[in-house]
């Protein structure tokens, strides 16, 4: 008798046994994934408005000027004429946007 009811009330639990799971992958949505969705749209937005004479900053820390844009590369002087060929996904958004918002001031 007492097996029986320990049994009933262990397999009785239906959605409620997956309710913690259910709970993590939620949070782990809006803690992880969302965020990082909003960054990587942020991020194809501004390098789709860059421009000649646009002054970047590519993830490697390279700081210099786009004097032409194609369809997937930047070619950026980086000073007395050298001038390298990006990736547009070299150019860091944060880095970018600092060195930017520091010319304006």
């Amino acid at each position: 008798m007492i097996s029986t009811v320990f049994l009933q009330a262990a397999g009785g639990g239906g959605i409620l046994s997956f309710l913690p799971m259910i709970l993590i992958v939620v949070v782990f949505y809006f803690f992880m994934i969302r965020p990082q969705m909003k960054k990587q749209k942020d991020h194809k937005k501004y390098i789709e408005e860059l421009n000649v004479n646009s002054r970047v900053v590519t993830t490697a820390g390279i700081h210099g000027r786009i004097v032409e844009v194609s369809d997937t590369t930047f070619l950026v002087d980086v000073g007395s004429g050298v001038k390298i060929r990006f990736d547009k996904t070299a150019i860091s958004l944060d880095a970018s946007k600092a060195l930017n918002a520091a010319d304006a001031k």
